[in-house]
């Protein structure tokens, strides 16, 4: 059953050149018009079921923002029909909804009053809301005085504690601080459990992965993508990274005065797996193996153990500045760590149509929980600030990891030292009393 259903739905805004304008076109009751339509969605057509999590990405004006708010009731369609059946709680625009002279407590009593609370039902669920928002005292104070942290607090822990049917939950989470916002991201996993329908717009492409059932990508108020989470946010993060190229000027170098391609010694020419793959094909990623110390294959990733990640790349074009990496993801499609050659301080040389060079990193591989993680190989030219992606592989190879003698508790085992009432001792004074 669907709770949410947009056909066709556009919306627009008139733009003015000047206020007088605006006083020309009333003066003439609407016959003459003296405004631009922009139009902020164009003809979007979607449908969301019950207890779906349904992620919307795209970049800043792109019309998500105003279908969130076409949602909510803020808004009305210019054209198209709309369904919404059932209790929305929003979380939109920072402090929307909030009146910054009414203390955060008579904010919460309004919220809740305008989503059909009586006084009774909202005085057992606000400490609750008080409880999980963790702004002390200034619960009592004008929501004017709060930092913009603090408004966020407030507005989710009133948006998740009003029994809702419907969540729209708006970029606003990206101001909290990384505590609260891991607290927020927990509750999301839990209502999506409860089978409360979430509408989730993000640019922390981990996020909408982990969370999503299904995605849609936004393009100038149009919808570019929608389907797959992971198929979706890929081509998203491909797009952004060839408009981002579009930017890129290298400084321009002498062609290599050598004769003929470099080959590297050793190359690897197997590609396990290609989810998705996507780069200009300037040049291009040949294969990918995983290894142990002794340079045998390795068939499960070991904790605390040395591993060779080695990829090899192939030129097609004259590469400036190349630069080999992989992206380490978890079984849930989350990127959960990575490198590339530039980031470890080894620039490679300039790559001239047909070089290969095969590339070796050598990582410790930390205590892990056990579970099934991939390798995203990539190649691109430039900088890590502006670069050009030539080629990039989805979960190119995947292995899981073994089990760790000691428990996991959450993702990571650090290496740790352990002393029980100990005094530090200043390491200063001890070189000073030696050198005495």
């Amino acid at each position: 059953m669907s709770l949410i259903q947009f056909q066709a739905v556009s919306k627009s805004y008139p733009i003015y050149n000047s206020p007088s304008d605006r006083l020309k076109e009333l003066l003439t009751f609407n016959r003459r018009k003296f405004h631009e339509d922009f139009w902020a969605l164009r003809d979007v057509s979607f449908e969301v079921s019950r207890g779906e999590t349904f992620c919307i990405v795209g970049e800043n004006g792109s019309g998500k923002s105003t279908l969130l708010q076409i949602v909510a009731g803020i808004l009305a369609p210019t054209e198209g029909q709309i369904r919404v059946d059932g209790r929305v709680s929003a979380l939109l625009e920072l402090g929307s909804g909030f009146n910054p002279e009414f203390s955060g407590k008579d904010n919460v009593y309004l919220n809740a009053a305008i989503l059909g609370f009586n006084t009774e039902q909202i005085d057992r669920i606000y400490p609750q809301i008080e409880a999980f928002a963790e702004i002390g005292d200034f619960i009592n104070h004008p929501v004017k005085t709060y930092s913009s942290g603090m408004v966020v607090r407030l507005a989710f822990a009133v948006a998740i504690h009003v029994d809702p049917e419907i969540l729209i939950v708006d970029e606003a989470l990206a101001v909290g601080d990384i505590y609260f916002r891991q607290r927020c991201l927990r509750k999301v996993h839990e209502l999506r459990d409860r089978g409360i329908t979430i509408l989730f717009v993000s640019h922390a492409a981990g996020d909408v992965k982990a969370i999503g059932d299904r995605a849609m990508w936004l393009d100038n108020g149009r919808i570019r993508e929608i389907g797959e989470t992971d198929r979706v946010v890929a081509k998203y993060l491909a797009a952004m990274v060839e408009k981002d190229s579009a930017y890129l000027q290298l400084k321009k170098r002498e062609p290599r005065a050598e004769a003929g391609p470099v080959e590297a010694p050793e190359v690897v020419t197997q590609i396990p797996n290609i989810d998705h793959r996507y780069g200009d094909g300037r040049a291009e990623v040949l294969g990918i193996v995983v290894l142990d110390a002794f340079g045998r294959k390795l068939p499960i990733l070991q904790p605390q153990s040395e591993i060779i990640v080695r990829i090899s790349v192939r030129a097609k074009e004259r590469l400036n500045n190349p630069n080999v990496g992989f992206m380490l993801r978890n079984h849930l499609g989350v990127d959960f760590a990575g490198t590339n050659t530039t980031r470890e301080g080894c620039e490679l040389p300039p790559m001239e149509p047909g070089d290969v060079y095969t590339v070796d990193f050598h990582v410790q591989a930390p205590s892990l929980y056990p579970s099934s993680f991939s390798f995203s190989p990539a190649i691109a030219d430039g900088t890590l600030i502006t670069y050009r992606m030539c080629d990039w592989i989805d979960n190119a190879i995947s292995l899981q990891m073994g089990h760790s003698e000691g428990q996991i508790y959450g993702y990571i085992h650090l290496p740790c030292k352990v002393e029980v009432n100990a005094r530090l001792e200043d390491k200063r004074d001890v070189a000073e009393a030696q050198l005495g």
